[in-house]
């Protein structure tokens, strides 16, 4: 039998978190300022939605637009008051300047999570070599999911690096055997094509707000992608 898909949800606030766990959301990715792709929340947001929702919760670190890494050291103890504020999981994700994997910014972030899970989020869609950045981070501690749209332009384009990567991922290739969380411009229809490859995690933003960015999560949207979610799993 094959376990419950993952469906995580992006929030802003513990308003959002309230509506995405009681839409069906199986976890949160918590982030502030949209217009710049997400960077990461204040120590006081963590608190409020750590106990607003029972919910698991992944936390940006990520400074400014963009993927440098900017300063390590300021990232390293902006990890620490997350941290502090409750935070257990995390999002990170960083690129030098020729599109590799910036890994010394990277391993010093971690380190500071010691032993934390982590997500290495999009930047892999704008990564120089995807193979090369997973090999070269496999084996980190606590990296346990590559969020991805498999390209630049989201899902649709990226489709095809999604299932080979999943195959890849089955194969226990090393640098694979993370989870794979699709997510960047995701549609509904898009997820029984890759529940049947194996994929199992699925991770919306702007499909759980119907006003928009303005506007709240709506819990009835999380619910329908819930029942797409489970119904899909439910026919494999």
């Amino acid at each position: 039998m094959s376990k419950r898909a993952v469906l995580e949800v992006i929030a802003l606030d513990a308003e959002d978190a309230v509506a995405a766990q009681a839409g069906g959301a199986d976890r949160l990715e918590l982030v502030t300022d949209i217009a710049a792709d997400g960077l990461t929340p204040s120590a006081a947001t963590v608190a409020a939605v750590r106990a607003a929702v029972s919910l698991p919760l992944r936390v940006m670190l990520r400074l400014a637009d963009g993927f440098a890494a900017g300063d390590p050291d300021r990232l390293a103890r902006t990890a620490h008051q997350m941290r502090d504020a409750g935070a257990e999981e995390f999002v990170l994700g960083f690129l030098d300047a020729g599109g590799r994997v910036d890994l010394d910014a990277v391993e010093r972030v971690v380190g500071a999570l010691d032993g934390c899970r982590w997500t290495f989020h999009r930047a892999i869609d704008r990564a120089a070599d995807r193979d090369a950045l997973r090999k070269q981070l496999d084996g980190l501690p606590g990296l346990d999911t590559y969020l991805t749209a498999g390209a630049p332009g989201g899902v649709a384009d990226g489709l095809p690096t999604l299932l080979a990567e999943a195959r890849r991922g089955r194969e226990d290739e090393p640098g694979y055997q993370q989870e794979l969380l699709v997510g960047g411009g995701l549609r509904l229809e898009q997820v029984p094509t890759l529940l049947a490859a194996g994929i199992r995690a699925f991770h919306i933003g702007g499909a759980a707000r119907p006003d928009g960015w303005t506007g709240p999560v709506s819990a009835e949207a999380v619910a329908q992608w819930r029942r797409v979610v489970d119904g899909a799993a439910d026919g494999d």
